[in-house]
């Protein structure tokens, strides 16, 4: 154990335990109000439940470093984790709990979780187990790429059905993150995409016909569309969100209003603790609070992808680059909403927002992250003592 620790990426440790707890500040300074005034619940209300998630979340994280993470490529596992994950959107689509307009969670008590959000790292699980396995065939689609393909499209077809696109357009960003860095030559990727046009094609039509095409072009989600024109003429409607979202981040400023001082969260921001928490972050603690927040999280991402490139393993490489891509994608769409530049899709802000769910996954996925980059470290150290014993030996 100490040998391992030893070998820990304490810098991403460091990171992740300044984001979570920055998180948990800001989940209780965002929600007060939503707490009382809408729920009739205690003001730290979801403040208790961050806590309480954020603990077992970091104890899990800890286990799922040490545990190798080469036990996670076996066939077994990856049938019983993909099967376990096809049932349990399949479950939840049919008995699930409905909000926000998609049949998305089980509700167990108090708690809720959502499936989906543990679909995106079984993917990436999954596809780098596969392609990590077939790097000598790996322009071989008919047998090495395709398959994975087919599965990965009947998932995205599941999560469509609830409907959350925001969750099945970042698992396919995800997958398409993995492949591109594979090792596939040019025209195999090229070929690739047509068959990603091609499956896009077929989903599209399967929501068709299965009755679920209202949804995908309902007013409320056009309205997505629409509101980003001009939010301020529209912000007795579509506009809302975006339009109170830009004021608090006008409002904020360079050194913001301070913190627990926001206005937008007194119901101007119906989700001021979830989606749009960074417009809190930026109302409150000004550009130098958003500045924390991005450069932290982009620090994470970027040295997952660094770290891939030093990775001998395949397997464990291409676990580095699905999980830096994951956490870089949700950035990007949950920042591009809050500021107006891509439609809301309500996806939360890893590590920030609120959602026992969403922080359970990323702390698996820093687990799994801490555990390639240990064993890797490792390694290293053993070939630097060998060579170091072989050039006293000459």
């Amino acid at each position: 154990m100490k040998r391992i620790f030893k070998a820990y990426d304490y810098p991403i440790f460091i990171a992740v335990v300044l984001l979570s707890l920055f998180g948990l500040v800001m989940v209780y300074s965002s929600s007060m109000i939503t707490a009382v005034a809408r729920y009739e619940k205690e003001m730290d209300f979801f403040f208790q439940n961050q806590k309480n998630a954020l603990i077992l979340s970091f104890i899990v994280m800890l286990f799922v470093s040490i545990l190798p993470y080469k036990l996670y490529k076996h066939k077994i596992f990856l049938m019983v984790m993909m099967g376990s994950i096809a049932m349990l959107l399949l479950i939840v689509y049919i008995f699930g709990h409905t909000a926000g307009g998609a049949t998305s969670w089980f509700k167990l008590g108090a708690r809720s979780m959502q499936p989906a959000e543990f679909s995106k790292l079984a993917i990436i699980i999954y596809l780098a187990a596969i392609y990590g396995k077939r790097q000598d065939r790996i322009n071989n689609l008919d047998k090495a790429v395709i398959p994975p393909i087919v599965f990965l499209a009947g998932i995205c077809f599941l999560i469509i059905l609830q409907p959350d696109y925001g969750s099945a357009l970042i698992v396919l960003a995800i997958a398409a993150t993995i492949i591109l860095c594979s090792g596939m030559n040019l025209k195999s990727i090229v070929k690739l995409g047509l068959i990603f046009l091609l499956v896009a094609g077929i989903i599209g039509f399967a929501v068709v016909i299965t009755g679920n095409s209202s949804e995908v072009i309902s007013e409320e989600r056009l309205s997505r569309f629409t509101g980003l024109n001009d939010p301020f003429e529209k912000e007795g409607d579509e506009g809302f969100q975006l339009a109170n979202s830009l004021l608090a981040i006008g409002s904020g400023g360079i050194m913001g209003v301070g913190l627990g001082d926001s206005v937008q969260k007194y119901g101007y921001l119906p989700e001021a603790h979830t989606d749009f928490i960074m417009a809190v972050i930026a109302e409150e603690l000004g550009i130098f609070g958003v500045l924390f927040v991005l450069l932290t999280l982009g620090f994470i991402v970027l040295r997952g992808f660094v770290l891939s490139a030093r990775c001998k393993d395949p397997f464990g490489s291409l676990l580095l680059i699905g999980i830096s891509s994951m956490i870089g994608i949700q950035v990007a769409i949950n920042v591009g909403g809050v500021t107006g530049l891509i439609p809301i899709t309500g996806i939360t802000l890893p590590f920030i927002s609120y959602g026992g769910s969403s922080l359970l996954l990323l702390m698996i996925s820093m687990g799994l992250m801490q555990n390639v980059i240990m064993r890797m470290n490792l390694l290293e150290q053993k070939e630097v003592v060998q060579q170091s014993e072989q050039n006293h030996n000459m």
